[in-house]
């Protein structure tokens, strides 16, 4: 992996981990990121991080994530944002689903990091 593509996973790593990961509930062991508090605003708040689950898809291309793989990260996307939209469950279904780590895995599978 060239120089380039490392700080560019590792860009995507920090905005996925601060989107899905960032806190814990304490003496739980449970994560969640500023999806939770994003997306209490209705609407707003879900095309927002659609946006910025759509950018980690861009920067997975740039680095040469095939098709296939691409497309299963955008149903990751599409299944959070459809399912975020809900009001109060969709809450919930942000915390669980965290779209953008899973998103993050595949890219790491297909570089072998």
């Amino acid at each position: 992996m060239t120089t380039d593509a490392a700080a560019r996973l590792r860009r995507i790593k920090a905005l996925a981990w601060v989107v899905d990961a960032a806190f814990v509930i304490p003496g739980t062991g449970f994560r969640f990121g500023l999806n939770s508090l994003i997306g209490l605003f209705p609407g707003a708040g879900d095309a927002i991080l659609g946006i910025i689950s759509l950018y980690i898809i861009h920067q997975a291309h740039l680095l040469g994530v095939p098709r296939h793989k691409l497309m299963a990260m955008i149903g990751n996307v599409v299944v959070e944002v459809v399912g975020g939209s809900i009001p109060i469950i969709g809450d919930l279904f942000d915390v669980a689903l965290k779209a953008n780590m899973r998103n993050i895995r595949i890219v790491e599978e297909h570089l072998g990091a």
